[in-house]
């Protein structure tokens, strides 16, 4: 059985993130050959060309936790029917000095939570949009537009229905697999 790392960002970056909740249901659910780890956005200053030649710790640390993963997880809330602007700024990072985007070719998935009814499909279609242009390989299908209601999900990630918890299960089944197409084709380094 091959492990593999997922590197995963959480796009709120609020204490009570329903968005967090979402993560920690998606790693109780995965398959045990998916390994997970946090990829921490809250710390990065605002980017700006003028760090390109001399990157700050943290922004290197983001890098360094990108290149360390086999692909990453996208989970995030929908702020203006858009991604949040913390979220964009790590991408930004990410993508940067030019020429050395750690997202090329990195296999990746987007998912989200709101208490509204379209759960955050507005914002993941922002996102896709970024990572298309940051040459990520995304998994398009299934798509996950999560309405979040405490009835659904407990603080710790656990799901308390039925039909979601399947659903959310081969979500992460099918990312799974994603990952290991991926990567039979374009093998990290």
């Amino acid at each position: 059985m091959t492990t593999h790392t997922v590197g995963y960002f959480v796009g709120s970056l609020s204490s009570t993130s329903i968005n967090r909740t979402l993560s920690k249901a998606l790693i109780r659910l995965a398959p045990p050959e998916l390994e997970f780890r946090e990829i921490p956005i809250g710390d990065l200053p605002l980017y700006s060309p003028d760090f390109d030649a001399d990157y700050p710790p943290v922004a290197t640390a983001l890098k360094d936790a990108i290149a360390d993963s086999d692909a990453v997880l996208f989970v995030t809330p929908e702020y203006n029917r858009s991604i949040p602007g913390a979220l964009k700024n790590a991408i930004d990072w990410a993508s940067r000095p030019w020429g050395e985007n750690s997202f090329d070719h990195i296999p990746a998935a987007v998912i989200g939570a709101s208490i509204g009814q379209i759960g955050t499909a507005v914002a993941q279609q922002s996102l896709r949009g970024v990572l298309s242009f940051c040459n990520a390989r995304q998994m398009t299908s299934p798509e996950a537009y999560i309405t979040f209601s405490e009835e659904k999900f407990g603080a710790d990630g656990e799901v308390h229905d039925e039909g979601l918890e399947g659903f959310l299960r081969d979500y992460m089944t099918e990312f799974r697999d994603h990952i290991e197409r991926v990567l039979t084709v374009l093998p990290r380094d």
